[in-house]
């Protein structure tokens, strides 16, 4: 057991010397040395470049820095539960969490799924974002502002949890207006939803 724990740790260890030499490397190579280390632990999980290649983790490339700075307030003050992320953000001051946002929202977008997909659930996806208005909040293309998140490329999986928490009312968000929109929407339209975002560019 000693012996799994100590070889799951090195594992640990490599990858977050990998992460922290793309960091001196990479566009966000300007921000403080403590941000820098901070950020670290995060390219683990969610991408050395911010695109998460693991099940159910969002890529964090490109989202606007204010909404980036919230979520992790809200994992700070343990306003939003995801044990992992509440456990990181501890310790941090209000001035740590700006420099994080800073440096994440400054990392490329994501890859949008390369295949085209199926044209009849793309189509099905446009007219509930048409009829629902989801691309007055998040912008035309998706790639949101403010304190609103982008959604074009990211992880389809990703999408359907989120959603599906949202919708569910597990998912703590500071406005109403996405339980809303949620509220009428079916499981297999959430997929479908995911599906065509997971494909913007």
């Amino acid at each position: 057991m000693r012996g799994l724990l100590g070889a799951v740790l090195a594992l640990m260890m490599a990858a977050l010397q990998v992460a922290a030499a793309s960091i001196e490397e990479g566009p966000y190579s300007a921000a403080p040395t403590q941000s820098r280390q901070q950020l670290a632990p995060c390219l683990v999980c969610h991408g050395e470049t911010g695109q998460s290649d693991k099940p159910e983790v969002p890529s964090l490339g490109a989202q606007p820095a204010f909404y980036v700075m919230t979520q992790l307030y809200m994992f700070r003050e343990k306003l939003r539960t995801v044990e992992p992320m509440n456990a990181q953000t501890q310790g941090l001051t209000d001035d740590d969490l700006r420099h994080l946002a800073d440096a994440i929202a400054k990392l490329p977008p994501p890859h949008p799924v390369k295949e085209p997909g199926d044209p009849a659930r793309l189509e099905r996806a446009r007219g509930l974002i048409q009829q629902h208005r989801c691309n007055f909040c998040h912008n035309p293309d998706f790639s949101g502002e403010q304190n609103v998140p982008r959604l074009a490329g990211q992880r389809e999986d990703y999408l359907v949890k989120a959603l599906r928490e949202f919708k569910n009312n597990t998912r703590r968000a500071y406005d109403a207006a996405m339980p809303e929109v949620l509220y009428p929407i079916s499981d297999e339209q959430i997929r479908d939803l995911a599906y065509f975002l997971a494909r913007l560019p």
